[in-house]
């Protein structure tokens, strides 16, 4: 009998369960790699919110190359986003207020200029009514 998710065929193709675990971990560090650079861009391009991208890279990194984890938090430049997210569980409200407003400046840009379709525009309103509702569900962070 076939059981299992590369078993479901008859005649698939069975691979060794370590190379599609090996498969899978390079697929993570990859994502949070791209994750990584895409965090990066967002710390000089203000449409790219810099702390979600790094808390993607590092939970893939927890997951998949934990020393490279590790690396990540002791990073000077970048780790301070992570470990106060982590630690505060809150947003300091300079980059909230920042972070809608530049939300709400691109998908306002992108529905009235770029996209014709009636549903495209109300579902990319609806995504910025829910990050919206997201960020600010956040406590900000108090002054020190």
């Amino acid at each position: 009998t076939h059981t299992g998710i590369l078993n479901a065929k008859p005649n698939a193709i069975q691979l060794p369960a370590g190379n599609v675990f090996n498969l899978l971990i390079i697929s993570i560090v990859i994502l949070g790699t791209i994750s990584l650079i895409l965090g990066i861009i967002g710390i000089a391009l203000p449409i790219l919110p810099t702390t979600p991208f790094l808390l993607l890279t590092a939970f893939c990194y927890l997951k998949s190359a934990p020393a490279w984890h590790k690396r990540l938090l002791e990073s000077k430049h970048l780790g301070p986003y992570i470990k106060n997210f982590q630690e505060n569980k809150c947003i300091p409200l300079r980059i909230k207020v920042y972070s809608i407003s530049m939300l709400w400046l691109t998908i306002s840009i992108s529905a009235i200029f770029f996209v014709s379709l009636w549903w495209v525009r109300a579902l990319l309103f609806a995504i910025a009514v829910g990050v919206t509702i997201h960020i600010l569900s956040y406590p900000s962070q108090p002054k020190r």
